[in-house]
């Protein structure tokens, strides 16, 4: 018995590989694939499994998401968002689910499966739209900051859904004010208990963890933290979901974010894979067939009601029409929050089924069409307004930004250190990850950008941004890390440069055949050093000094022999100070004669454009965003200049 379980799970498996890797060549998402095998293996299927079987294991899936949801839910930036969060995304949830609910009353459903109705339609999918305007650059664009506004607010309304579901089922959906109010009264219970717990234990909790430098302790301590909070809500009543995003929102603002969403990650992706199966294993194909054109003129009410009630709310507060209408065609479709809510749904015997499989097969539908028509949203809004759209341009195309130049430090000891102080001098942007808790905290106070985080996990690095990176700098020395980390790097970013430092040269080569571009043995640098001082010393001259080790670090370093600019020491070399122009700077379109320096009482030394580096420019240079220049002069001086540039 428990070897034919087996075989039908290693099926199941096998034909959510299959699906996933067809439908994301075809650039369809993963959830599809899912939803495909739940279909199979279920009722409607070959019936090796039930949604009720499958239910305790997917409800899993439902806590990890809403714990990482938790993790991404920042207080600050909602806050900062907050007119467009709490406004337009407010009245887009309320608007379409009273819409909805209205239209489903006058259908013959009760007012609690409207209600159901209308919050599944209301809700976007969140993964989908992000990873759509990342990839196309939208996110700070004007209708990209509109659209991640919404689906905040709707990431939030999924919480009080998960406290009202669960007494819609009770009392054959009548709920009483005394049941609203006791559940209220145990939400208060646990937010005050998870945040004392939060805020007193969990730091301490993961500061020793961090410190015990076991990535098998941090995760189950992750798993152990999520599944706990939501046990401790289950016992109060409420859903085990709500427990968990509680416990991620008071992780979210820790330093050890960032890790423990690496972390939770595979876990959460994993049990995802299975609640979308059970949600498939509920769609029955002969109601499907039954109803298919009821299913497909839903689909368009759906996508088209909600573009039009987005559009209305965008130009009442009187955005443009383009954007209005890109925003609109974004948020068009139905979310993966809204099979949580038809889960909580079917498990409370809220909707029939009929209603429940047409709602699922819409969502389905709605997403499978939104990449395309979040891709073509702009040439949609053109032909709208009569407009003949531009031709595509691709969307490598290369644009000088300041955050394309970036040096990635992983590791953020005294090499470390040393390094982000001498590139903050000149003005090169920088990020560092470290694992140790303390050293990571203090930076932060510091101001600067280091984070917490594992070199070693791609999502980290991802995160981290390396695909921007012109340079990876791995400071840490441990071989068997230091190899792997190479290799990741190299293949997340393969134009960057990768410097290694180790403590000798035994494993130069070999590094070099890993990846790396250049290394830098310690113990050979530190034998270098001792060498000048001690010829230095003796009198010979530091023109042949400097002559000498440029011969050494050539034949070791092949792309290290120009390290030392010249054969004269330059004691004002203190003096310099690199000044980067952002945009709207008072220097910006103006030329280099314009700039009163002989008032400023400093020198141009130089200006990096770019990768490029122009000594002595031309009096006629014209000023950009993103110039950097370098200046010479004593540091009061320098300081003034520096306002002067900058000054809007």
């Amino acid at each position: 018995m428990e070897h034919g379980i087996l075989i039908k799970v290693l099926l199941m498996l096998l034909i959510a590989i299959g699906a996933i890797a067809l439908l994301r060549r075809i650039g369809l998402p993963a959830i599809l694939a899912y939803l495909l095998t739940g279909v199979l293996a279920g009722p409607g299927g070959f019936h090796w499994f039930t949604q009720q079987q499958m239910h305790s294991v997917a409800e899993l899936g439902v806590v990890l998401l809403m714990f990482t949801l938790g993790l991404e839910f920042s207080v600050p930036k909602l806050w900062a968002m907050r007119r467009t969060v709490f406004g337009l995304g407010s009245a887009q949830v309320l608007v379409t689910t009273l819409l909805v609910m209205l239209i489903a009353m006058s259908l013959g459903q009760t007012a609690v499966q409207a209600l159901v109705i209308g919050s599944t339609i209301a809700l976007s999918s969140t993964a989908i739209v992000l990873k759509l305007l990342n990839e196309l650059g939208w996110l700070r664009r004007r209708h990209g900051e509109l659209s991640v506004s919404v689906l905040l607010f709707q990431d939030l309304a999924v919480v009080p859904l998960l406290i009202l579901l669960p007494l819609l089922g009770e009392a054959d959906g009548s709920v009483a004010i005394n049941s609203i109010l006791l559940a209220l009264l145990k939400g208060v219970i646990a937010f005050v208990a998870l945040m004392a717990f939060g805020k007193w234990a969990l730091p301490k909790v993961f500061d020793e963890v961090a410190r015990s430098r076991s990535n098998e302790l941090f995760v189950l301590s992750a798993l152990v933290v999520a599944l706990l909070t939501g046990a401790f809500t289950q016992w109060l009543g409420l859903s085990m979901a709500l427990g968990a995003f509680m416990a991620g929102m008071l992780l979210g603002e820790s330093q050890y974010r960032r890790q423990l969403e690496a972390d939770i990650r595979p876990f959460r992706d994993l049990l995802m894979g299975l609640f979308f199966i059970s949600i498939g294993m509920l769609l029955d194909f002969a109601l499907v067939l039954a109803y298919w054109w009821q299913i497909l003129l839903l689909l368009i009410a759906v996508v088209v009601g909600k573009a039009l009630v987005v559009h209305g709310l965008l130009k009442l507060v009187g955005e443009p029409f383009r954007i209005s209408c890109v925003s609109a065609l974004t948020l068009a479709q139905v979310g993966e929050f809204s099979f949580v809510v038809l889960a909580l749904a079917v498990n409370y015997q809220l909707l029939d089924k009929e209603v429940s499989t047409m709602l699922v097969m819409v969502a389905v539908l709605s997403m499978a069409i939104a990449p395309t028509l979040v891709r073509h949203a702009v040439d949609i809004s053109k032909l709208i307004l009569g407009l003949k759209p531009a031709a595509t341009q691709p969307l490598n195309a290369p644009k000088v930004e300041e955050d394309t130049e970036l040096v990635l430090i992983l590791g953020y000891g005294r090499v470390g250190q040393t390094i982000a102080r001498f590139l903050k001098a000149e003005a090169v942007p920088y990020l560092a990850l470290d694992l140790d808790p303390t050293r990571v905290q203090e930076a932060k106070r510091a101001g600067q950008p280091v984070y917490f985080g594992d070199a070693c996990k791609r999502s980290i690095l991802k995160q981290a941004g390396i695909v921007h990176a012109k340079m990876v700098v791995l400071t840490f020395c441990e071989s068997r890390a230091v190899d792997e980390v190479i290799h990741l790097c190299r293949a997340l970013a393969p134009d960057a440069k990768i410097l290694v430092r180790t403590r000798d040269d035994s494993e130069l080569k070999l590094l070099e055949q890993a990846g790396a571009s250049q290394v830098i043995p310690e113990t050979l640098e530190g034998s270098l050093m001792l060498v000048s001082q001690v010829l230095f010393q003796c009198g010979v001259p530091l023109s042949r000094i400097l002559k000498r080790l440029e011969f050494e670090r050539r034949n070791h370093y092949q792309y290290l022999h120009g390290f030392f600019s010249g054969t004269e020491t330059d004691f004002t070399l203190e003096l310099l100070h690199a000044v980067a122009l952002p945009r709207g700077a008072s220097a910006v379109g103006k030329t280099l004669e314009d700039i009163p320096w002989s008032k400023l009482r400093v020198e141009l030394r130089a200006i990096r454009r770019g990768r490029e580096e122009i000594d002595n420019p031309d009096p006629n240079w014209t000023l950009k965003a993103g110039d950097v220049l370098i200046l010479l002069g004593k540091p009061r001086r320098v300081e003034k200049a520096e306002a002067f540039l900058l000054s809007e």
